[in-house]
């Protein structure tokens, strides 16, 4: 597999994000360029995809970026493990149920190096755990796929401000709360970007056809 890392020491634009993630995709489908994964973080902002509705916006003053990936309203901001990735499908199994399975067993899988147990959920997309007093979610994925080429990705909560989530109906979910991996369990997460880089490359090899 000829998949390029990107790693982004400062935090990037999410207009520039996106316009660098559909430059690649036009450039894979046309076979000028590699496949991309991308860890960034975004300054603080807040994205609403394809599915969300204007009810689970609680501040009226915050400001939304409406995106085309999938799902409804989430935060960015330091503190946060952005996972970008432009991902030809075409080479693989074509199947976005098994793609989203993939991702969600990287985060996973990330995640318990560090002792902490979490799951995916069938009904609500995203990684989430369990504290005992509520369930919340550690880590939110939205995808898009356009000629069998997948992109946007997925996100990690580190030691983010989790009072950023206040504004909002996170993914539109009231009955479920929002944490970090600092707040489960205070420890030194800095090898967790090149982690998450090789179980994700690690199961998309076991994606191809």
């Amino acid at each position: 597999m000829n998949i390029e890392i990107k790693k982004s020491k400062k935090p990037i634009k999410y207009e520039d994000a996106i316009r660098l993630m559909e430059q690649r995709l036009i450039d894979i489908n046309d076979n000028k360029s590699n496949e991309l994964i991308w860890i960034l973080e975004h300054e603080n902002l807040y994205t609403a995809g394809t599915s969300y509705r204007e009810n689970e916006i609680i501040d009226k003053k915050i400001k939304i970026v409406k995106s085309n990936r999938g799902g409804k309203i989430t935060y960015h901001g330091p503190g946060q493990l952005i996972c970008y990735f432009v991902i030809d499908l075409r080479k693989r199994n074509k199947d976005i149920r098994k793609f989203i399975s993939l991702i969600e067993k990287s985060i996973i899988d990330t995640i318990k190096f560090y002792g902490i147990e979490t799951f995916a959920d069938k009904k609500n997309i995203g990684i989430w755990y369990n504290d005992k007093s509520r369930i919340k979610k550690i880590a939110a994925i939205g995808v898009r796929i356009s000629k069998w080429i997948a992109y946007h990705g997925f996100s990690i909560n580190i030691n983010n401000n989790l009072k950023k989530y206040d504004a909002i109906i996170p993914c539109g979910i009231k009955d479920k709360g929002v944490t970090n991996l600092y707040e489960i369990k205070n420890q030194n997460y800095s090898k967790l970007k090149d982690k998450i880089i090789k179980n994700f490359i690690f199961n998309l090899k076991n994606l191809n056809v």
